[in-house]
């Protein structure tokens, strides 16, 4: 058995490799197409022009319900390794509700362009990396809490050192991205796909998307620290019948319904 499918490793590694590549296809579809400059464009850059918006939107869709079942699969772990712990389920219960709401500002991203609906765009990437960010830090928190009787220390000063890395990158793209669009490099620059090395607001710029780019993936890898965690568990499904036959209603409830007949009210 390869790693990948010991118990359900497959699924943050799905997320990854899944995610990784419609970055990476829309680039090259962007490139390719001449939509986009070869060095480093924004990635929303490369998901504008169709066809990579199409592949970018359909391909980001998918790695949000990939995330969400991630998600929720480290619920329930965390859930029933530590049952008797209010501190751990009160922050694994936050952390799902942050990591679903970044898997939505994910979907933002994948279907509201920045050159069409530049500040619904903004909101979806708000929501990814900004909430996507506290997601990390409260499971950072709990892989704290969970040592050494549950977590190595080794998952979380590897869990810190991807979260302390987003941060970078959050802190780089922020500062970067005020200067270049405060109006000092002129105007309209979100609609700009294509940038000359000579022109004022290029350093800012180059700053801005590497940032992006090194955000994107730090996120990716938080996501490689979940699979030996995921080794771990397995999934399986119990089948409770409730009839003999699928016009039946349930047993419970004909044996209500046949007692109230018995005793007049119905």
């Amino acid at each position: 058995m390869w790693w990948f499918q010991q118990g359900l490793s497959f699924l943050p590694v799905a997320l990854v490799v899944w995610s990784a590549a419609s970055f990476v296809f829309s680039y090259i579809t962007a490139i390719v197409l001449h939509h986009v400059d070869p060095l480093v464009p924004y990635i929303s850059d490369t998901g504008t022009i169709p066809p990579e918006r199409c592949l970018f939107g359909i391909m980001l869709n998918v790695s949000t319900f990939l995330g969400m079942a991630t998600m929720y699969v480290r619920y329930k772990q965390v859930s029933a390794l530590s049952p008797e712990k209010p501190r751990i389920l009160g922050l694994n219960k936050l952390g799902l509700m942050l990591g679903w709401m970044s898997c939505f500002g994910l979907c933002i991203i994948a279907n509201f362009q920045k050159c069409i609906l530049y500040y619904i765009h903004v909101l979806g990437a708000c929501l990814t990396f900004g909430v996507g960010s506290i997601y990390m830090l409260v499971q950072t928190i709990l892989s704290y809490l969970m040592q050494p009787e549950l977590h190595s220390k080794d998952i979380f000063w590897a869990r810190l050192a991807v979260f302390l890395w987003s941060c970078s990158s959050i802190l780089s793209m922020f500062v970067s991205s005020v200067v270049l669009y405060s109006g000092l490099y002129g105007q309209n620059l979100v609609q700009k796909l294509h940038w000359d090395p000579q022109e004022r607001g290029y350093t800012p710029h180059i700053i801005s998307t590497v940032s992006e780019w090194s955000l994107a993936f730090s996120f990716l890898s938080f996501f490689l620290t979940y699979i030996r965690d995921f080794q771990k568990i397995s999934l399986r499904a119990v089948v409770s019948l409730q009839a003999q036959t699928l016009h039946e209603g349930p047993r419970s409830f004909r044996a209500e319904e046949q007692a109230l007949l018995i005793a007049g009210s119905i």
